[in-house]
């Protein structure tokens, strides 16, 4: 599919956006809209050959759509993403921290790096805003725009809950320090949704698009904090209001998330 690069609608500005974690999944879903929506794209994934096809595929001149293969936990490899996206299109506009990771079943017994999950999740966005953020307070205006996730408000997974939590923090805080920069920060947080991080739930869910038409909305008409999709909201106040409730919904759920080893390995 190839987005329609030469139109975009009278009612939205064409903004230079910084994507992570766009080579699968809501990345890149987002960036599927996010293109077809008139913006350019700076592409950033591990996955060299799958996020390149996806750059092309959106955008076969490569005018408006670049791929940069980045990991998200390197500074040099971070910090090489935003000179690469100044120096095809110059001001940043929006940064969208999506890259993440989880830990299949309970992180004490997967022989997974769990503190990647940590890097990944939480400090990778908080280092890449570090660096994104002088510009866009000189220029007095950008858009940061964090993927969390409704595990953020409802705890399940210890690990991939606390980078979560802690996303949701940074984000919400640091949209109070920064009023009345100009620079705006949003926090988009999906429930279960397609993709390879969910492949092995037996949940009905909603593909990855419902989250990506929310992160485009969000940049049109800015809030502090969208819950996708809004079923979730309703999890959230529950967990809330009743947690005892809450601990059985959420044990019902994870129950189907995950296929656990009845040997506990």
């Amino acid at each position: 599919m190839t987005a329609n690069s030469g139109q975009t609608s009278a009612a939205v500005i064409s903004k230079v956006i910084v994507l992570t974690g766009a080579s699968s999944g809501i990345g890149r879903a987002t960036a599927v809209e996010l293109a077809a929506r008139g913006h350019k794209l700076v592409l950033a994934a591990r996955r060299a050959d799958e996020l390149g096809l996806l750059a092309r595929q959106l955008d076969p001149t490569g005018v408006r759509v670049i791929a940069v293969p980045t990991d998200v936990t390197d500074d040099a490899s971070r910090r090489a993403l935003l000179a690469a996206a100044a120096a095809q299109f110059g001001p940043i506009d929006v940064l969208i921290n999506n890259a993440g990771v989880t830990v299949e079943q309970g992180w004490w017994w997967d022989d997974a790096d769990p503190l990647r999950v940590l890097r990944v999740n939480l400090e990778s966005p908080i280092e890449l805003t570090r660096l994104a953020l002088p510009d866009m307070r000189r220029r007095g205006a950008g858009h940061i725009v964090n993927i969390g996730s409704v595990a953020g408000r409802v705890a399940t997974n210890g690990v991939y809950s606390a980078s979560k939590f802690g996303l949701r923090g940074f984000s919400l805080a640091l949209r109070r320090e920064l009023q009345g920069t100009g620079v705006t920060v949003s926090l988009v947080a999906p429930g279960f949704v397609k993709s390879e991080m969910t492949a092995s739930a037996r949940l009905p869910m909603p593909g990855p698009e419902v989250v990506a038409r929310a992160v485009a909305d969000v940049l049109e008409r800015p809030r502090a904090e969208v819950i996708v999709p809004k079923f979730y909201a309703a999890v959230v106040v529950l967990n809330t209001v009743f947690p005892a409730v809450g601990d059985f919904v959420v044990r019902r759920i994870i129950g189907r998330r995950y296929a656990h080893d009845p040997q506990g390995k």
